[in-house]
């Protein structure tokens, strides 16, 4: 007799052990439910779809469930953001969190360990969907009939990504038997993207809607909203601009969601922000006290449900500090895994001038070490540096960076704050020494949808109606910048700013085809910064490119230099052409022969 079991699937196979084996499953077992009195009432249809939004919340967005997974980041944060010309992946020093520096170089071998992960991550989801969708497919009730539509859009998300990453991964639509060992779908690339578009619009007649602006459980769960604006993203992605834009136009009119205002927008990023007007969708985390760290009894214990670690890794390098500038305001040190190019902090400012917008997103050293940011908890836990005049602490050492090695390894003059995490953020009382991520996950958001709705206007003529969004993005971001005119350069520069660390722009740089964004990509890992401060470290004979905060050393106290470590190892860095798609992981291929690789990493070993 089957027995309710999901068990750890063995991935190496493909994606072929999605289904129960005989052998293994018919040992009678404890206080497990048969299968054959399983997947029958809306109580059991309930447990299946809250197993389907866990598996999204840890597979897809989260850690993986995956034996020996990740530990200190999320693979689909990695992927997502990682690969762009906008992020700087950094650490201690070069080999430090590694999982990230090789995707943010282009210099992986090909069976990379985040890739890997969120390859498998992702079709463990789809699993959890399937089980949904297919367990409960006869003549189903109305509360099934809604189950089944969100688990479809859930998969539909999940095929999304797949699709971006791996061009024409297996479409595993239905679970699948023991000895299957499925192939790359049929479909291309955009075909696939249109299938997900779908999916969405099938499911959309039976989902619910958000109530109002309001209502923040509407943006926990899949929504007509949420179906809507992915169909509208796939349709995008698949160049079907008339489509896509019917598809954002019901979002807008839905009159559901809103920008929040300019002074809370970096509320959206923080527990504080959660279920807020613009939240489309967002995972939706509820710290219970009661479970255990990794193991509950019932199930996943709540380290694999947060996104344990993260903060660390996000924080800035609090040891490189004399005193971590953000230790108030965080609650904890961090590891300065996200750096931010010169370029971009620049060309960031230059367009935004100190609007809401940039000053939630990036902050320049000097206001992070003098603590001159005006941002609320942003000082030092010692008054007596809080308190010290301005120009005294330009030349104290009691403050700034400490550390002559690395200084702060990947850094330039603007540091990551968008992400960074609050106290708020993971203040579970001390209990997991609070570097648990506790706020919501957000997978898309009501700006998202009017860029998108905007390229689509502009893509099918309608500049003034795109202009009409560009601007309510600009004036709500507080911009200095509110385009008299607007074009697809105007649009994917304010995307570009507005959606920074989301999991868009090195997506939109591959389908926009944008010179500049890959010309850049190509030179990624060629000439990486270090950020120096020059009362611990002065200027030495054999800096590289050295670059002066505020253009000449009298007048600054840090500076950056340029390493290539990287190809100083013999690694070749940047972004090639084979690099529009990732890999399949290496131990799949070679235990599933119907699986092709993809294009220019059939043999590599090496870049």
């Amino acid at each position: 007799m089957n027995k309710h079991i999901i068990p750890l699937f063995a991935l190496l196979v493909g994606v072929a052990a999605f289904s129960s084996c005989e052998d293994q499953l018919d040992i009678p077992q404890k206080g497990v439910t048969s299968e054959s009195e399983f997947y029958k009432t809306d109580a059991d249809c309930a447990k299946a779809l809250a197993s389907a939004y866990e598996g999204f919340m840890v597979n897809t967005l989260g850690r993986t469930t995956i034996s020996g997974g990740p530990g200190i980041y999320t693979p689909a944060r990695v992927l997502a953001n990682d690969p762009g010309d906008d992020v700087l992946y950094g650490g201690g020093n070069y080999g430090d969190h590694e999982f990230g520096g090789a995707v943010n170089q282009f210099r992986y071998l090909s069976n990379p360990e985040a890739i890997n992960y969120h390859y498998k991550g992702l079709y463990l989801s789809v699993h959890s969907d399937n089980l949904v969708i297919e367990k409960f497919k006869e003549s189903p009730t109305a509360y099934q009939k809604q189950a089944i539509a969100e688990a479809r859009v859930l998969r539909a998300y999940n095929f999304f990504l797949l699709s971006c990453y791996w061009g024409q991964p297996p479409l595993v639509d239905h679970l699948l038997e023991a000895n299957d060992l499925p192939s790359n779908s049929e479909m291309t690339q955009q075909q696939y993207f249109e299938w997900v578009a779908k999916e969405c619009q099938e499911a959309e007649p039976d989902l619910t809607e958000r109530k109002s602006t309001a209502d923040k459980f509407g943006a926990y769960r899949v929504t007509k909203g949420f179906a809507q604006a992915l169909a509208g993203k796939a349709l995008l992605f698949a160049k079907k601009y008339d489509q896509a834009k019917a598809e954002f136009k019901k979002v807008i009119d839905s009159g559901k969601y809103a920008l929040v205002p300019g002074s809370q927008f970096a509320n959206l990023f923080h527990v504080e922000g959660d279920g807020a007007p613009e939240k489309i969708f967002e995972i939706n985390m509820r710290y219970n006290p009661a479970a255990g760290d990794w193991s509950t009894g019932q199930g996943l214990g709540y380290m694999n449900h947060s996104t344990w670690m993260e903060s660390n890794c996000f924080n800035w390098r609090a040891g490189n500090f004399v005193v971590n500038p953000a230790g108030v305001y965080c609650g904890l040190d961090g590891w300065g895994s996200i750096g931010v190019p010169e370029w971009f902090g620049n060309a960031f400012h230059d367009n935004d001038g100190d609007s809401p917008r940039f000053k939630a997103t990036l902050i320049h050293i000097d206001d992070a070490v003098y603590q001159t940011s005006g941002i609320e908890g942003m000082k030092y836990q010692n008054e007596e540096l809080n308190n010290m005049p301005l120009e005294e602490k330009k030349t104290s050492t009691k403050i700034g960076i400490k550390d002559p090695t690395q200084g702060l390894y990947c850094q330039s003059f603007y540091l990551p704050l968008k992400l960074l995490m609050r106290a708020s953020d993971t203040d579970d009382g001390g209990v997991h020494g609070n570097n648990l991520r506790l706020n919501n996950i957000i997978v898309m958001r009501y700006a998202e949808v009017l860029l998108d709705y905007a390229e689509c206007c502009l893509q099918t003529g309608d500049n003034a109606e795109a202009k009409k969004y560009v601007n309510m993005i600009q004036e709500r971001a507080g911009s200095k910048t509110i385009s008299a005119n607007v074009d697809m350069e105007v649009l994917k520069k304010e995307k570009m700013f507005e959606m920074w660390f989301e999991g868009c722009r090195f997506q939109d740089i591959l389908r926009w085809n944008d010179p500049a964004g890959l010309a850049r990509l190509k030179e990624a890992g060629k000439q990486v910064p270090h950020l120096f401060d020059k009362l611990f470290r002065p200027v030495q004979s054999g800096d590289e490119n050295v670059v002066w905060e505020h253009g000449t050393e009298a007048n600054s106290r840090f500076y950056i230099t340029h390493t290539h470590e990287a190809m100083d190892k013999g690694f070749k860095v940047g972004f090639e052409d084979k690099d529009r798609l990732f890999p399949y992981p290496s131990d799949v291929i070679d235990m599933n022969p119907n699986l092709k690789q993809n294009p220019g990493w059939e043999s590599a070993s090496t870049k």
